[in-house]
């Protein structure tokens, strides 16, 4: 029975992510590039919007609350395992095809966010709710295809959410450590129970804390290794590039397997690293205080470049330049992208499988903490606050219970819960591309001008 569900998954995944989700995805990074003017070009404005309070406007949590959120959900084990399984399923040059995934998501990145936070609602206890559900119901008037997306990031929370990471933390616990799954399993059931039933303020506090330290402790150990390899960096640069449109070996043993499986592979983790055009950060992103739509979406947008253009591209430099140095690591490696990670790190001595332990515990645990807000107002859309209690329950079952599952299993299945997201959210952004240049005009000279927008009351 297992077999035939995980055949199954396997073709679905196979078909969601084929040609045609390649040319949705990239095409509408490409479009809403455009659109927007390059909104690549105002990053630096989003970094220092980042850090600057703005307690005075409507909104749950500060700016850089939802962000580091938004961050914590993102910068998970897809920087680290999930780069490693896209150089293994497609090759080297998967890896160019992630990072112009991020330097072009950056403008979807945008575009949602700023239609999540235009369309946002109100509740009569005063809290945000926002993200594609409601700019497909409010935007588009397709309640139906708001109800689809809410679905579909309900059960993604369960896969890419919980699933996944719980799973990295307790195969990576159990490598090292020795400690049993289901010990990790209780371990982290626990907490999190505690900490999501404390709300998105709660969420938001430990986002904050806990992402700086951990972005800093895993770009510390990717420098290490990369004077480790130092003369093996500029090589790797030209076999990521070169394998992305070729097939063949082109150094140290390493293949490129074509620009159909390469970008296949580099868009899917692409996605999965940074959720550009999935939506799901556009949800805490609706919840921030922010004057206009634009000031917050420019600081959404920072969440693809600091996760893929910077973090997945170190992450993916140092695998490639560390299997060059090492033809053995590229043959012990090449079959699963988390024996190929712990391989690269363990090459220092205490510190690599030290770096690499702390930091998947810490990425996946963060990832758990910002999904399960996701999730939380998804279930929210579809069934009332009175079914948050519930959610949470199942969220926190999850946690348990997949420690014991495949890891295979659950990446394939997050994989096709993530491209499902996609259809709905990137038909409202491409739908809405008209007001999102529009406030985009509006706004983006006069950051500091205030919306006109009536933000409506809903009874939740």
């Amino acid at each position: 029975m297992l077999e035939m569900l995980e055949s199954f998954i396997i073709e679905s995944n196979r078909f969601l992510w084929g040609l045609p989700m390649i040319i949705l995805l990239f095409g509408t990074h490409l479009y809403l590039t455009f659109k927007t003017g390059f909104i690549q070009k105002k990053m630096w404005l989003g970094i220092k919007l980042s850090f600057t309070k703005d307690e005075s406007s409507s909104g749950d949590i500060s700016q850089f609350g939802a962000l580091a959120t938004a961050l914590a959900s993102t910068i998970g084990t897809g920087n680290i395992i999930g780069v490693g399984t896209a150089i293994a399923l497609g090759g080297p040059g998967a890896i160019f095809w992630c990072w112009l995934t991020g330097v072009f998501g950056i403008s979807t990145k945008y575009a949602e966010s700023l239609i999540a936070i235009k369309y946002r609602v109100k509740t009569k206890d005063g809290r945000m709710l926002g993200g594609p559900m409601y700019a497909l119901e409010r935007g588009l008037h397709s309640k139906w295809l708001g109800i689809l997306f809410a679905i579909f990031s309900v059960f993604a929370s369960f896969g890419i959410g919980s699933g996944v990471q719980v799973n990295a933390i307790a195969k990576v616990v159990q490598t090292n450590l020795g400690i049993e799954p289901w010990i990790v399993g209780t371990i982290c059931s626990i907490t999190i129970a505690i900490i999501i039933f404390g709300g998105v303020k709660k969420v938001a506090s430990i986002c904050e804390a806990l992402v700086p330290f951990m972005a800093i402790l895993y770009v510390a150990g990717c420098i290490v290794i990369l004077v480790y390899n130092y003369d093996y960096i500029l090589p790797s640069l030209n076999v990521i590039v070169s394998t992305a449109f070729t097939k063949g070996a082109v150094a140290g043993g390493l293949a490129g397997r074509g620009v159909i499986v390469a970008s296949r592979y580099g868009i899917a983790r692409g996605l999965f690293t940074n959720e550009s055009g999935m939506g799901s950060a556009a949800i805490v992103a609706a919840a921030a205080q922010t004057k206009n739509p634009v000031r917050q979406a420019l600081v959404s947008a920072t969440g693809t470049f600091w996760d893929t253009v910077v973090l997945c591209a170190i992450t993916g430099v140092v695998l490639v330049s560390s299997m060059l140095k090492n033809p053995e690591i590229a043959s012990m490696g090449m079959q699963d992208g988390g024996e190929l990670t712990s391989l690269v790190f363990a090459q220092i001595p205490t510190f690599g499988t030290f770096t690499l332990v702390v930091g998947i515990i810490c990425f996946a645990y963060a990832t758990i903490l910002g999904w399960s807000y996701y999730g939380e107002r998804c279930a929210e859309y579809l069934f009332g606050k009175k079914s948050l209690w519930v959610y949470r329950m199942f969220y926190i079952m999850v946690l348990f219970v997949a420690p014991l599952m495949s890891l295979n299993l659950i990446w394939l299945l997050a994989d096709s819960l993530n491209a499902l997201m996609v259809i709905p959210n990137v038909i409202a952004v491409l739908l809405l591309s008209e007001v999102i240049k529009k406030e985009t005009d509006k706004y983006i000279d006069d950051i500091d001008a205030s919306s006109y927008d009536k933000i409506p009351i809903v009874d939740k």
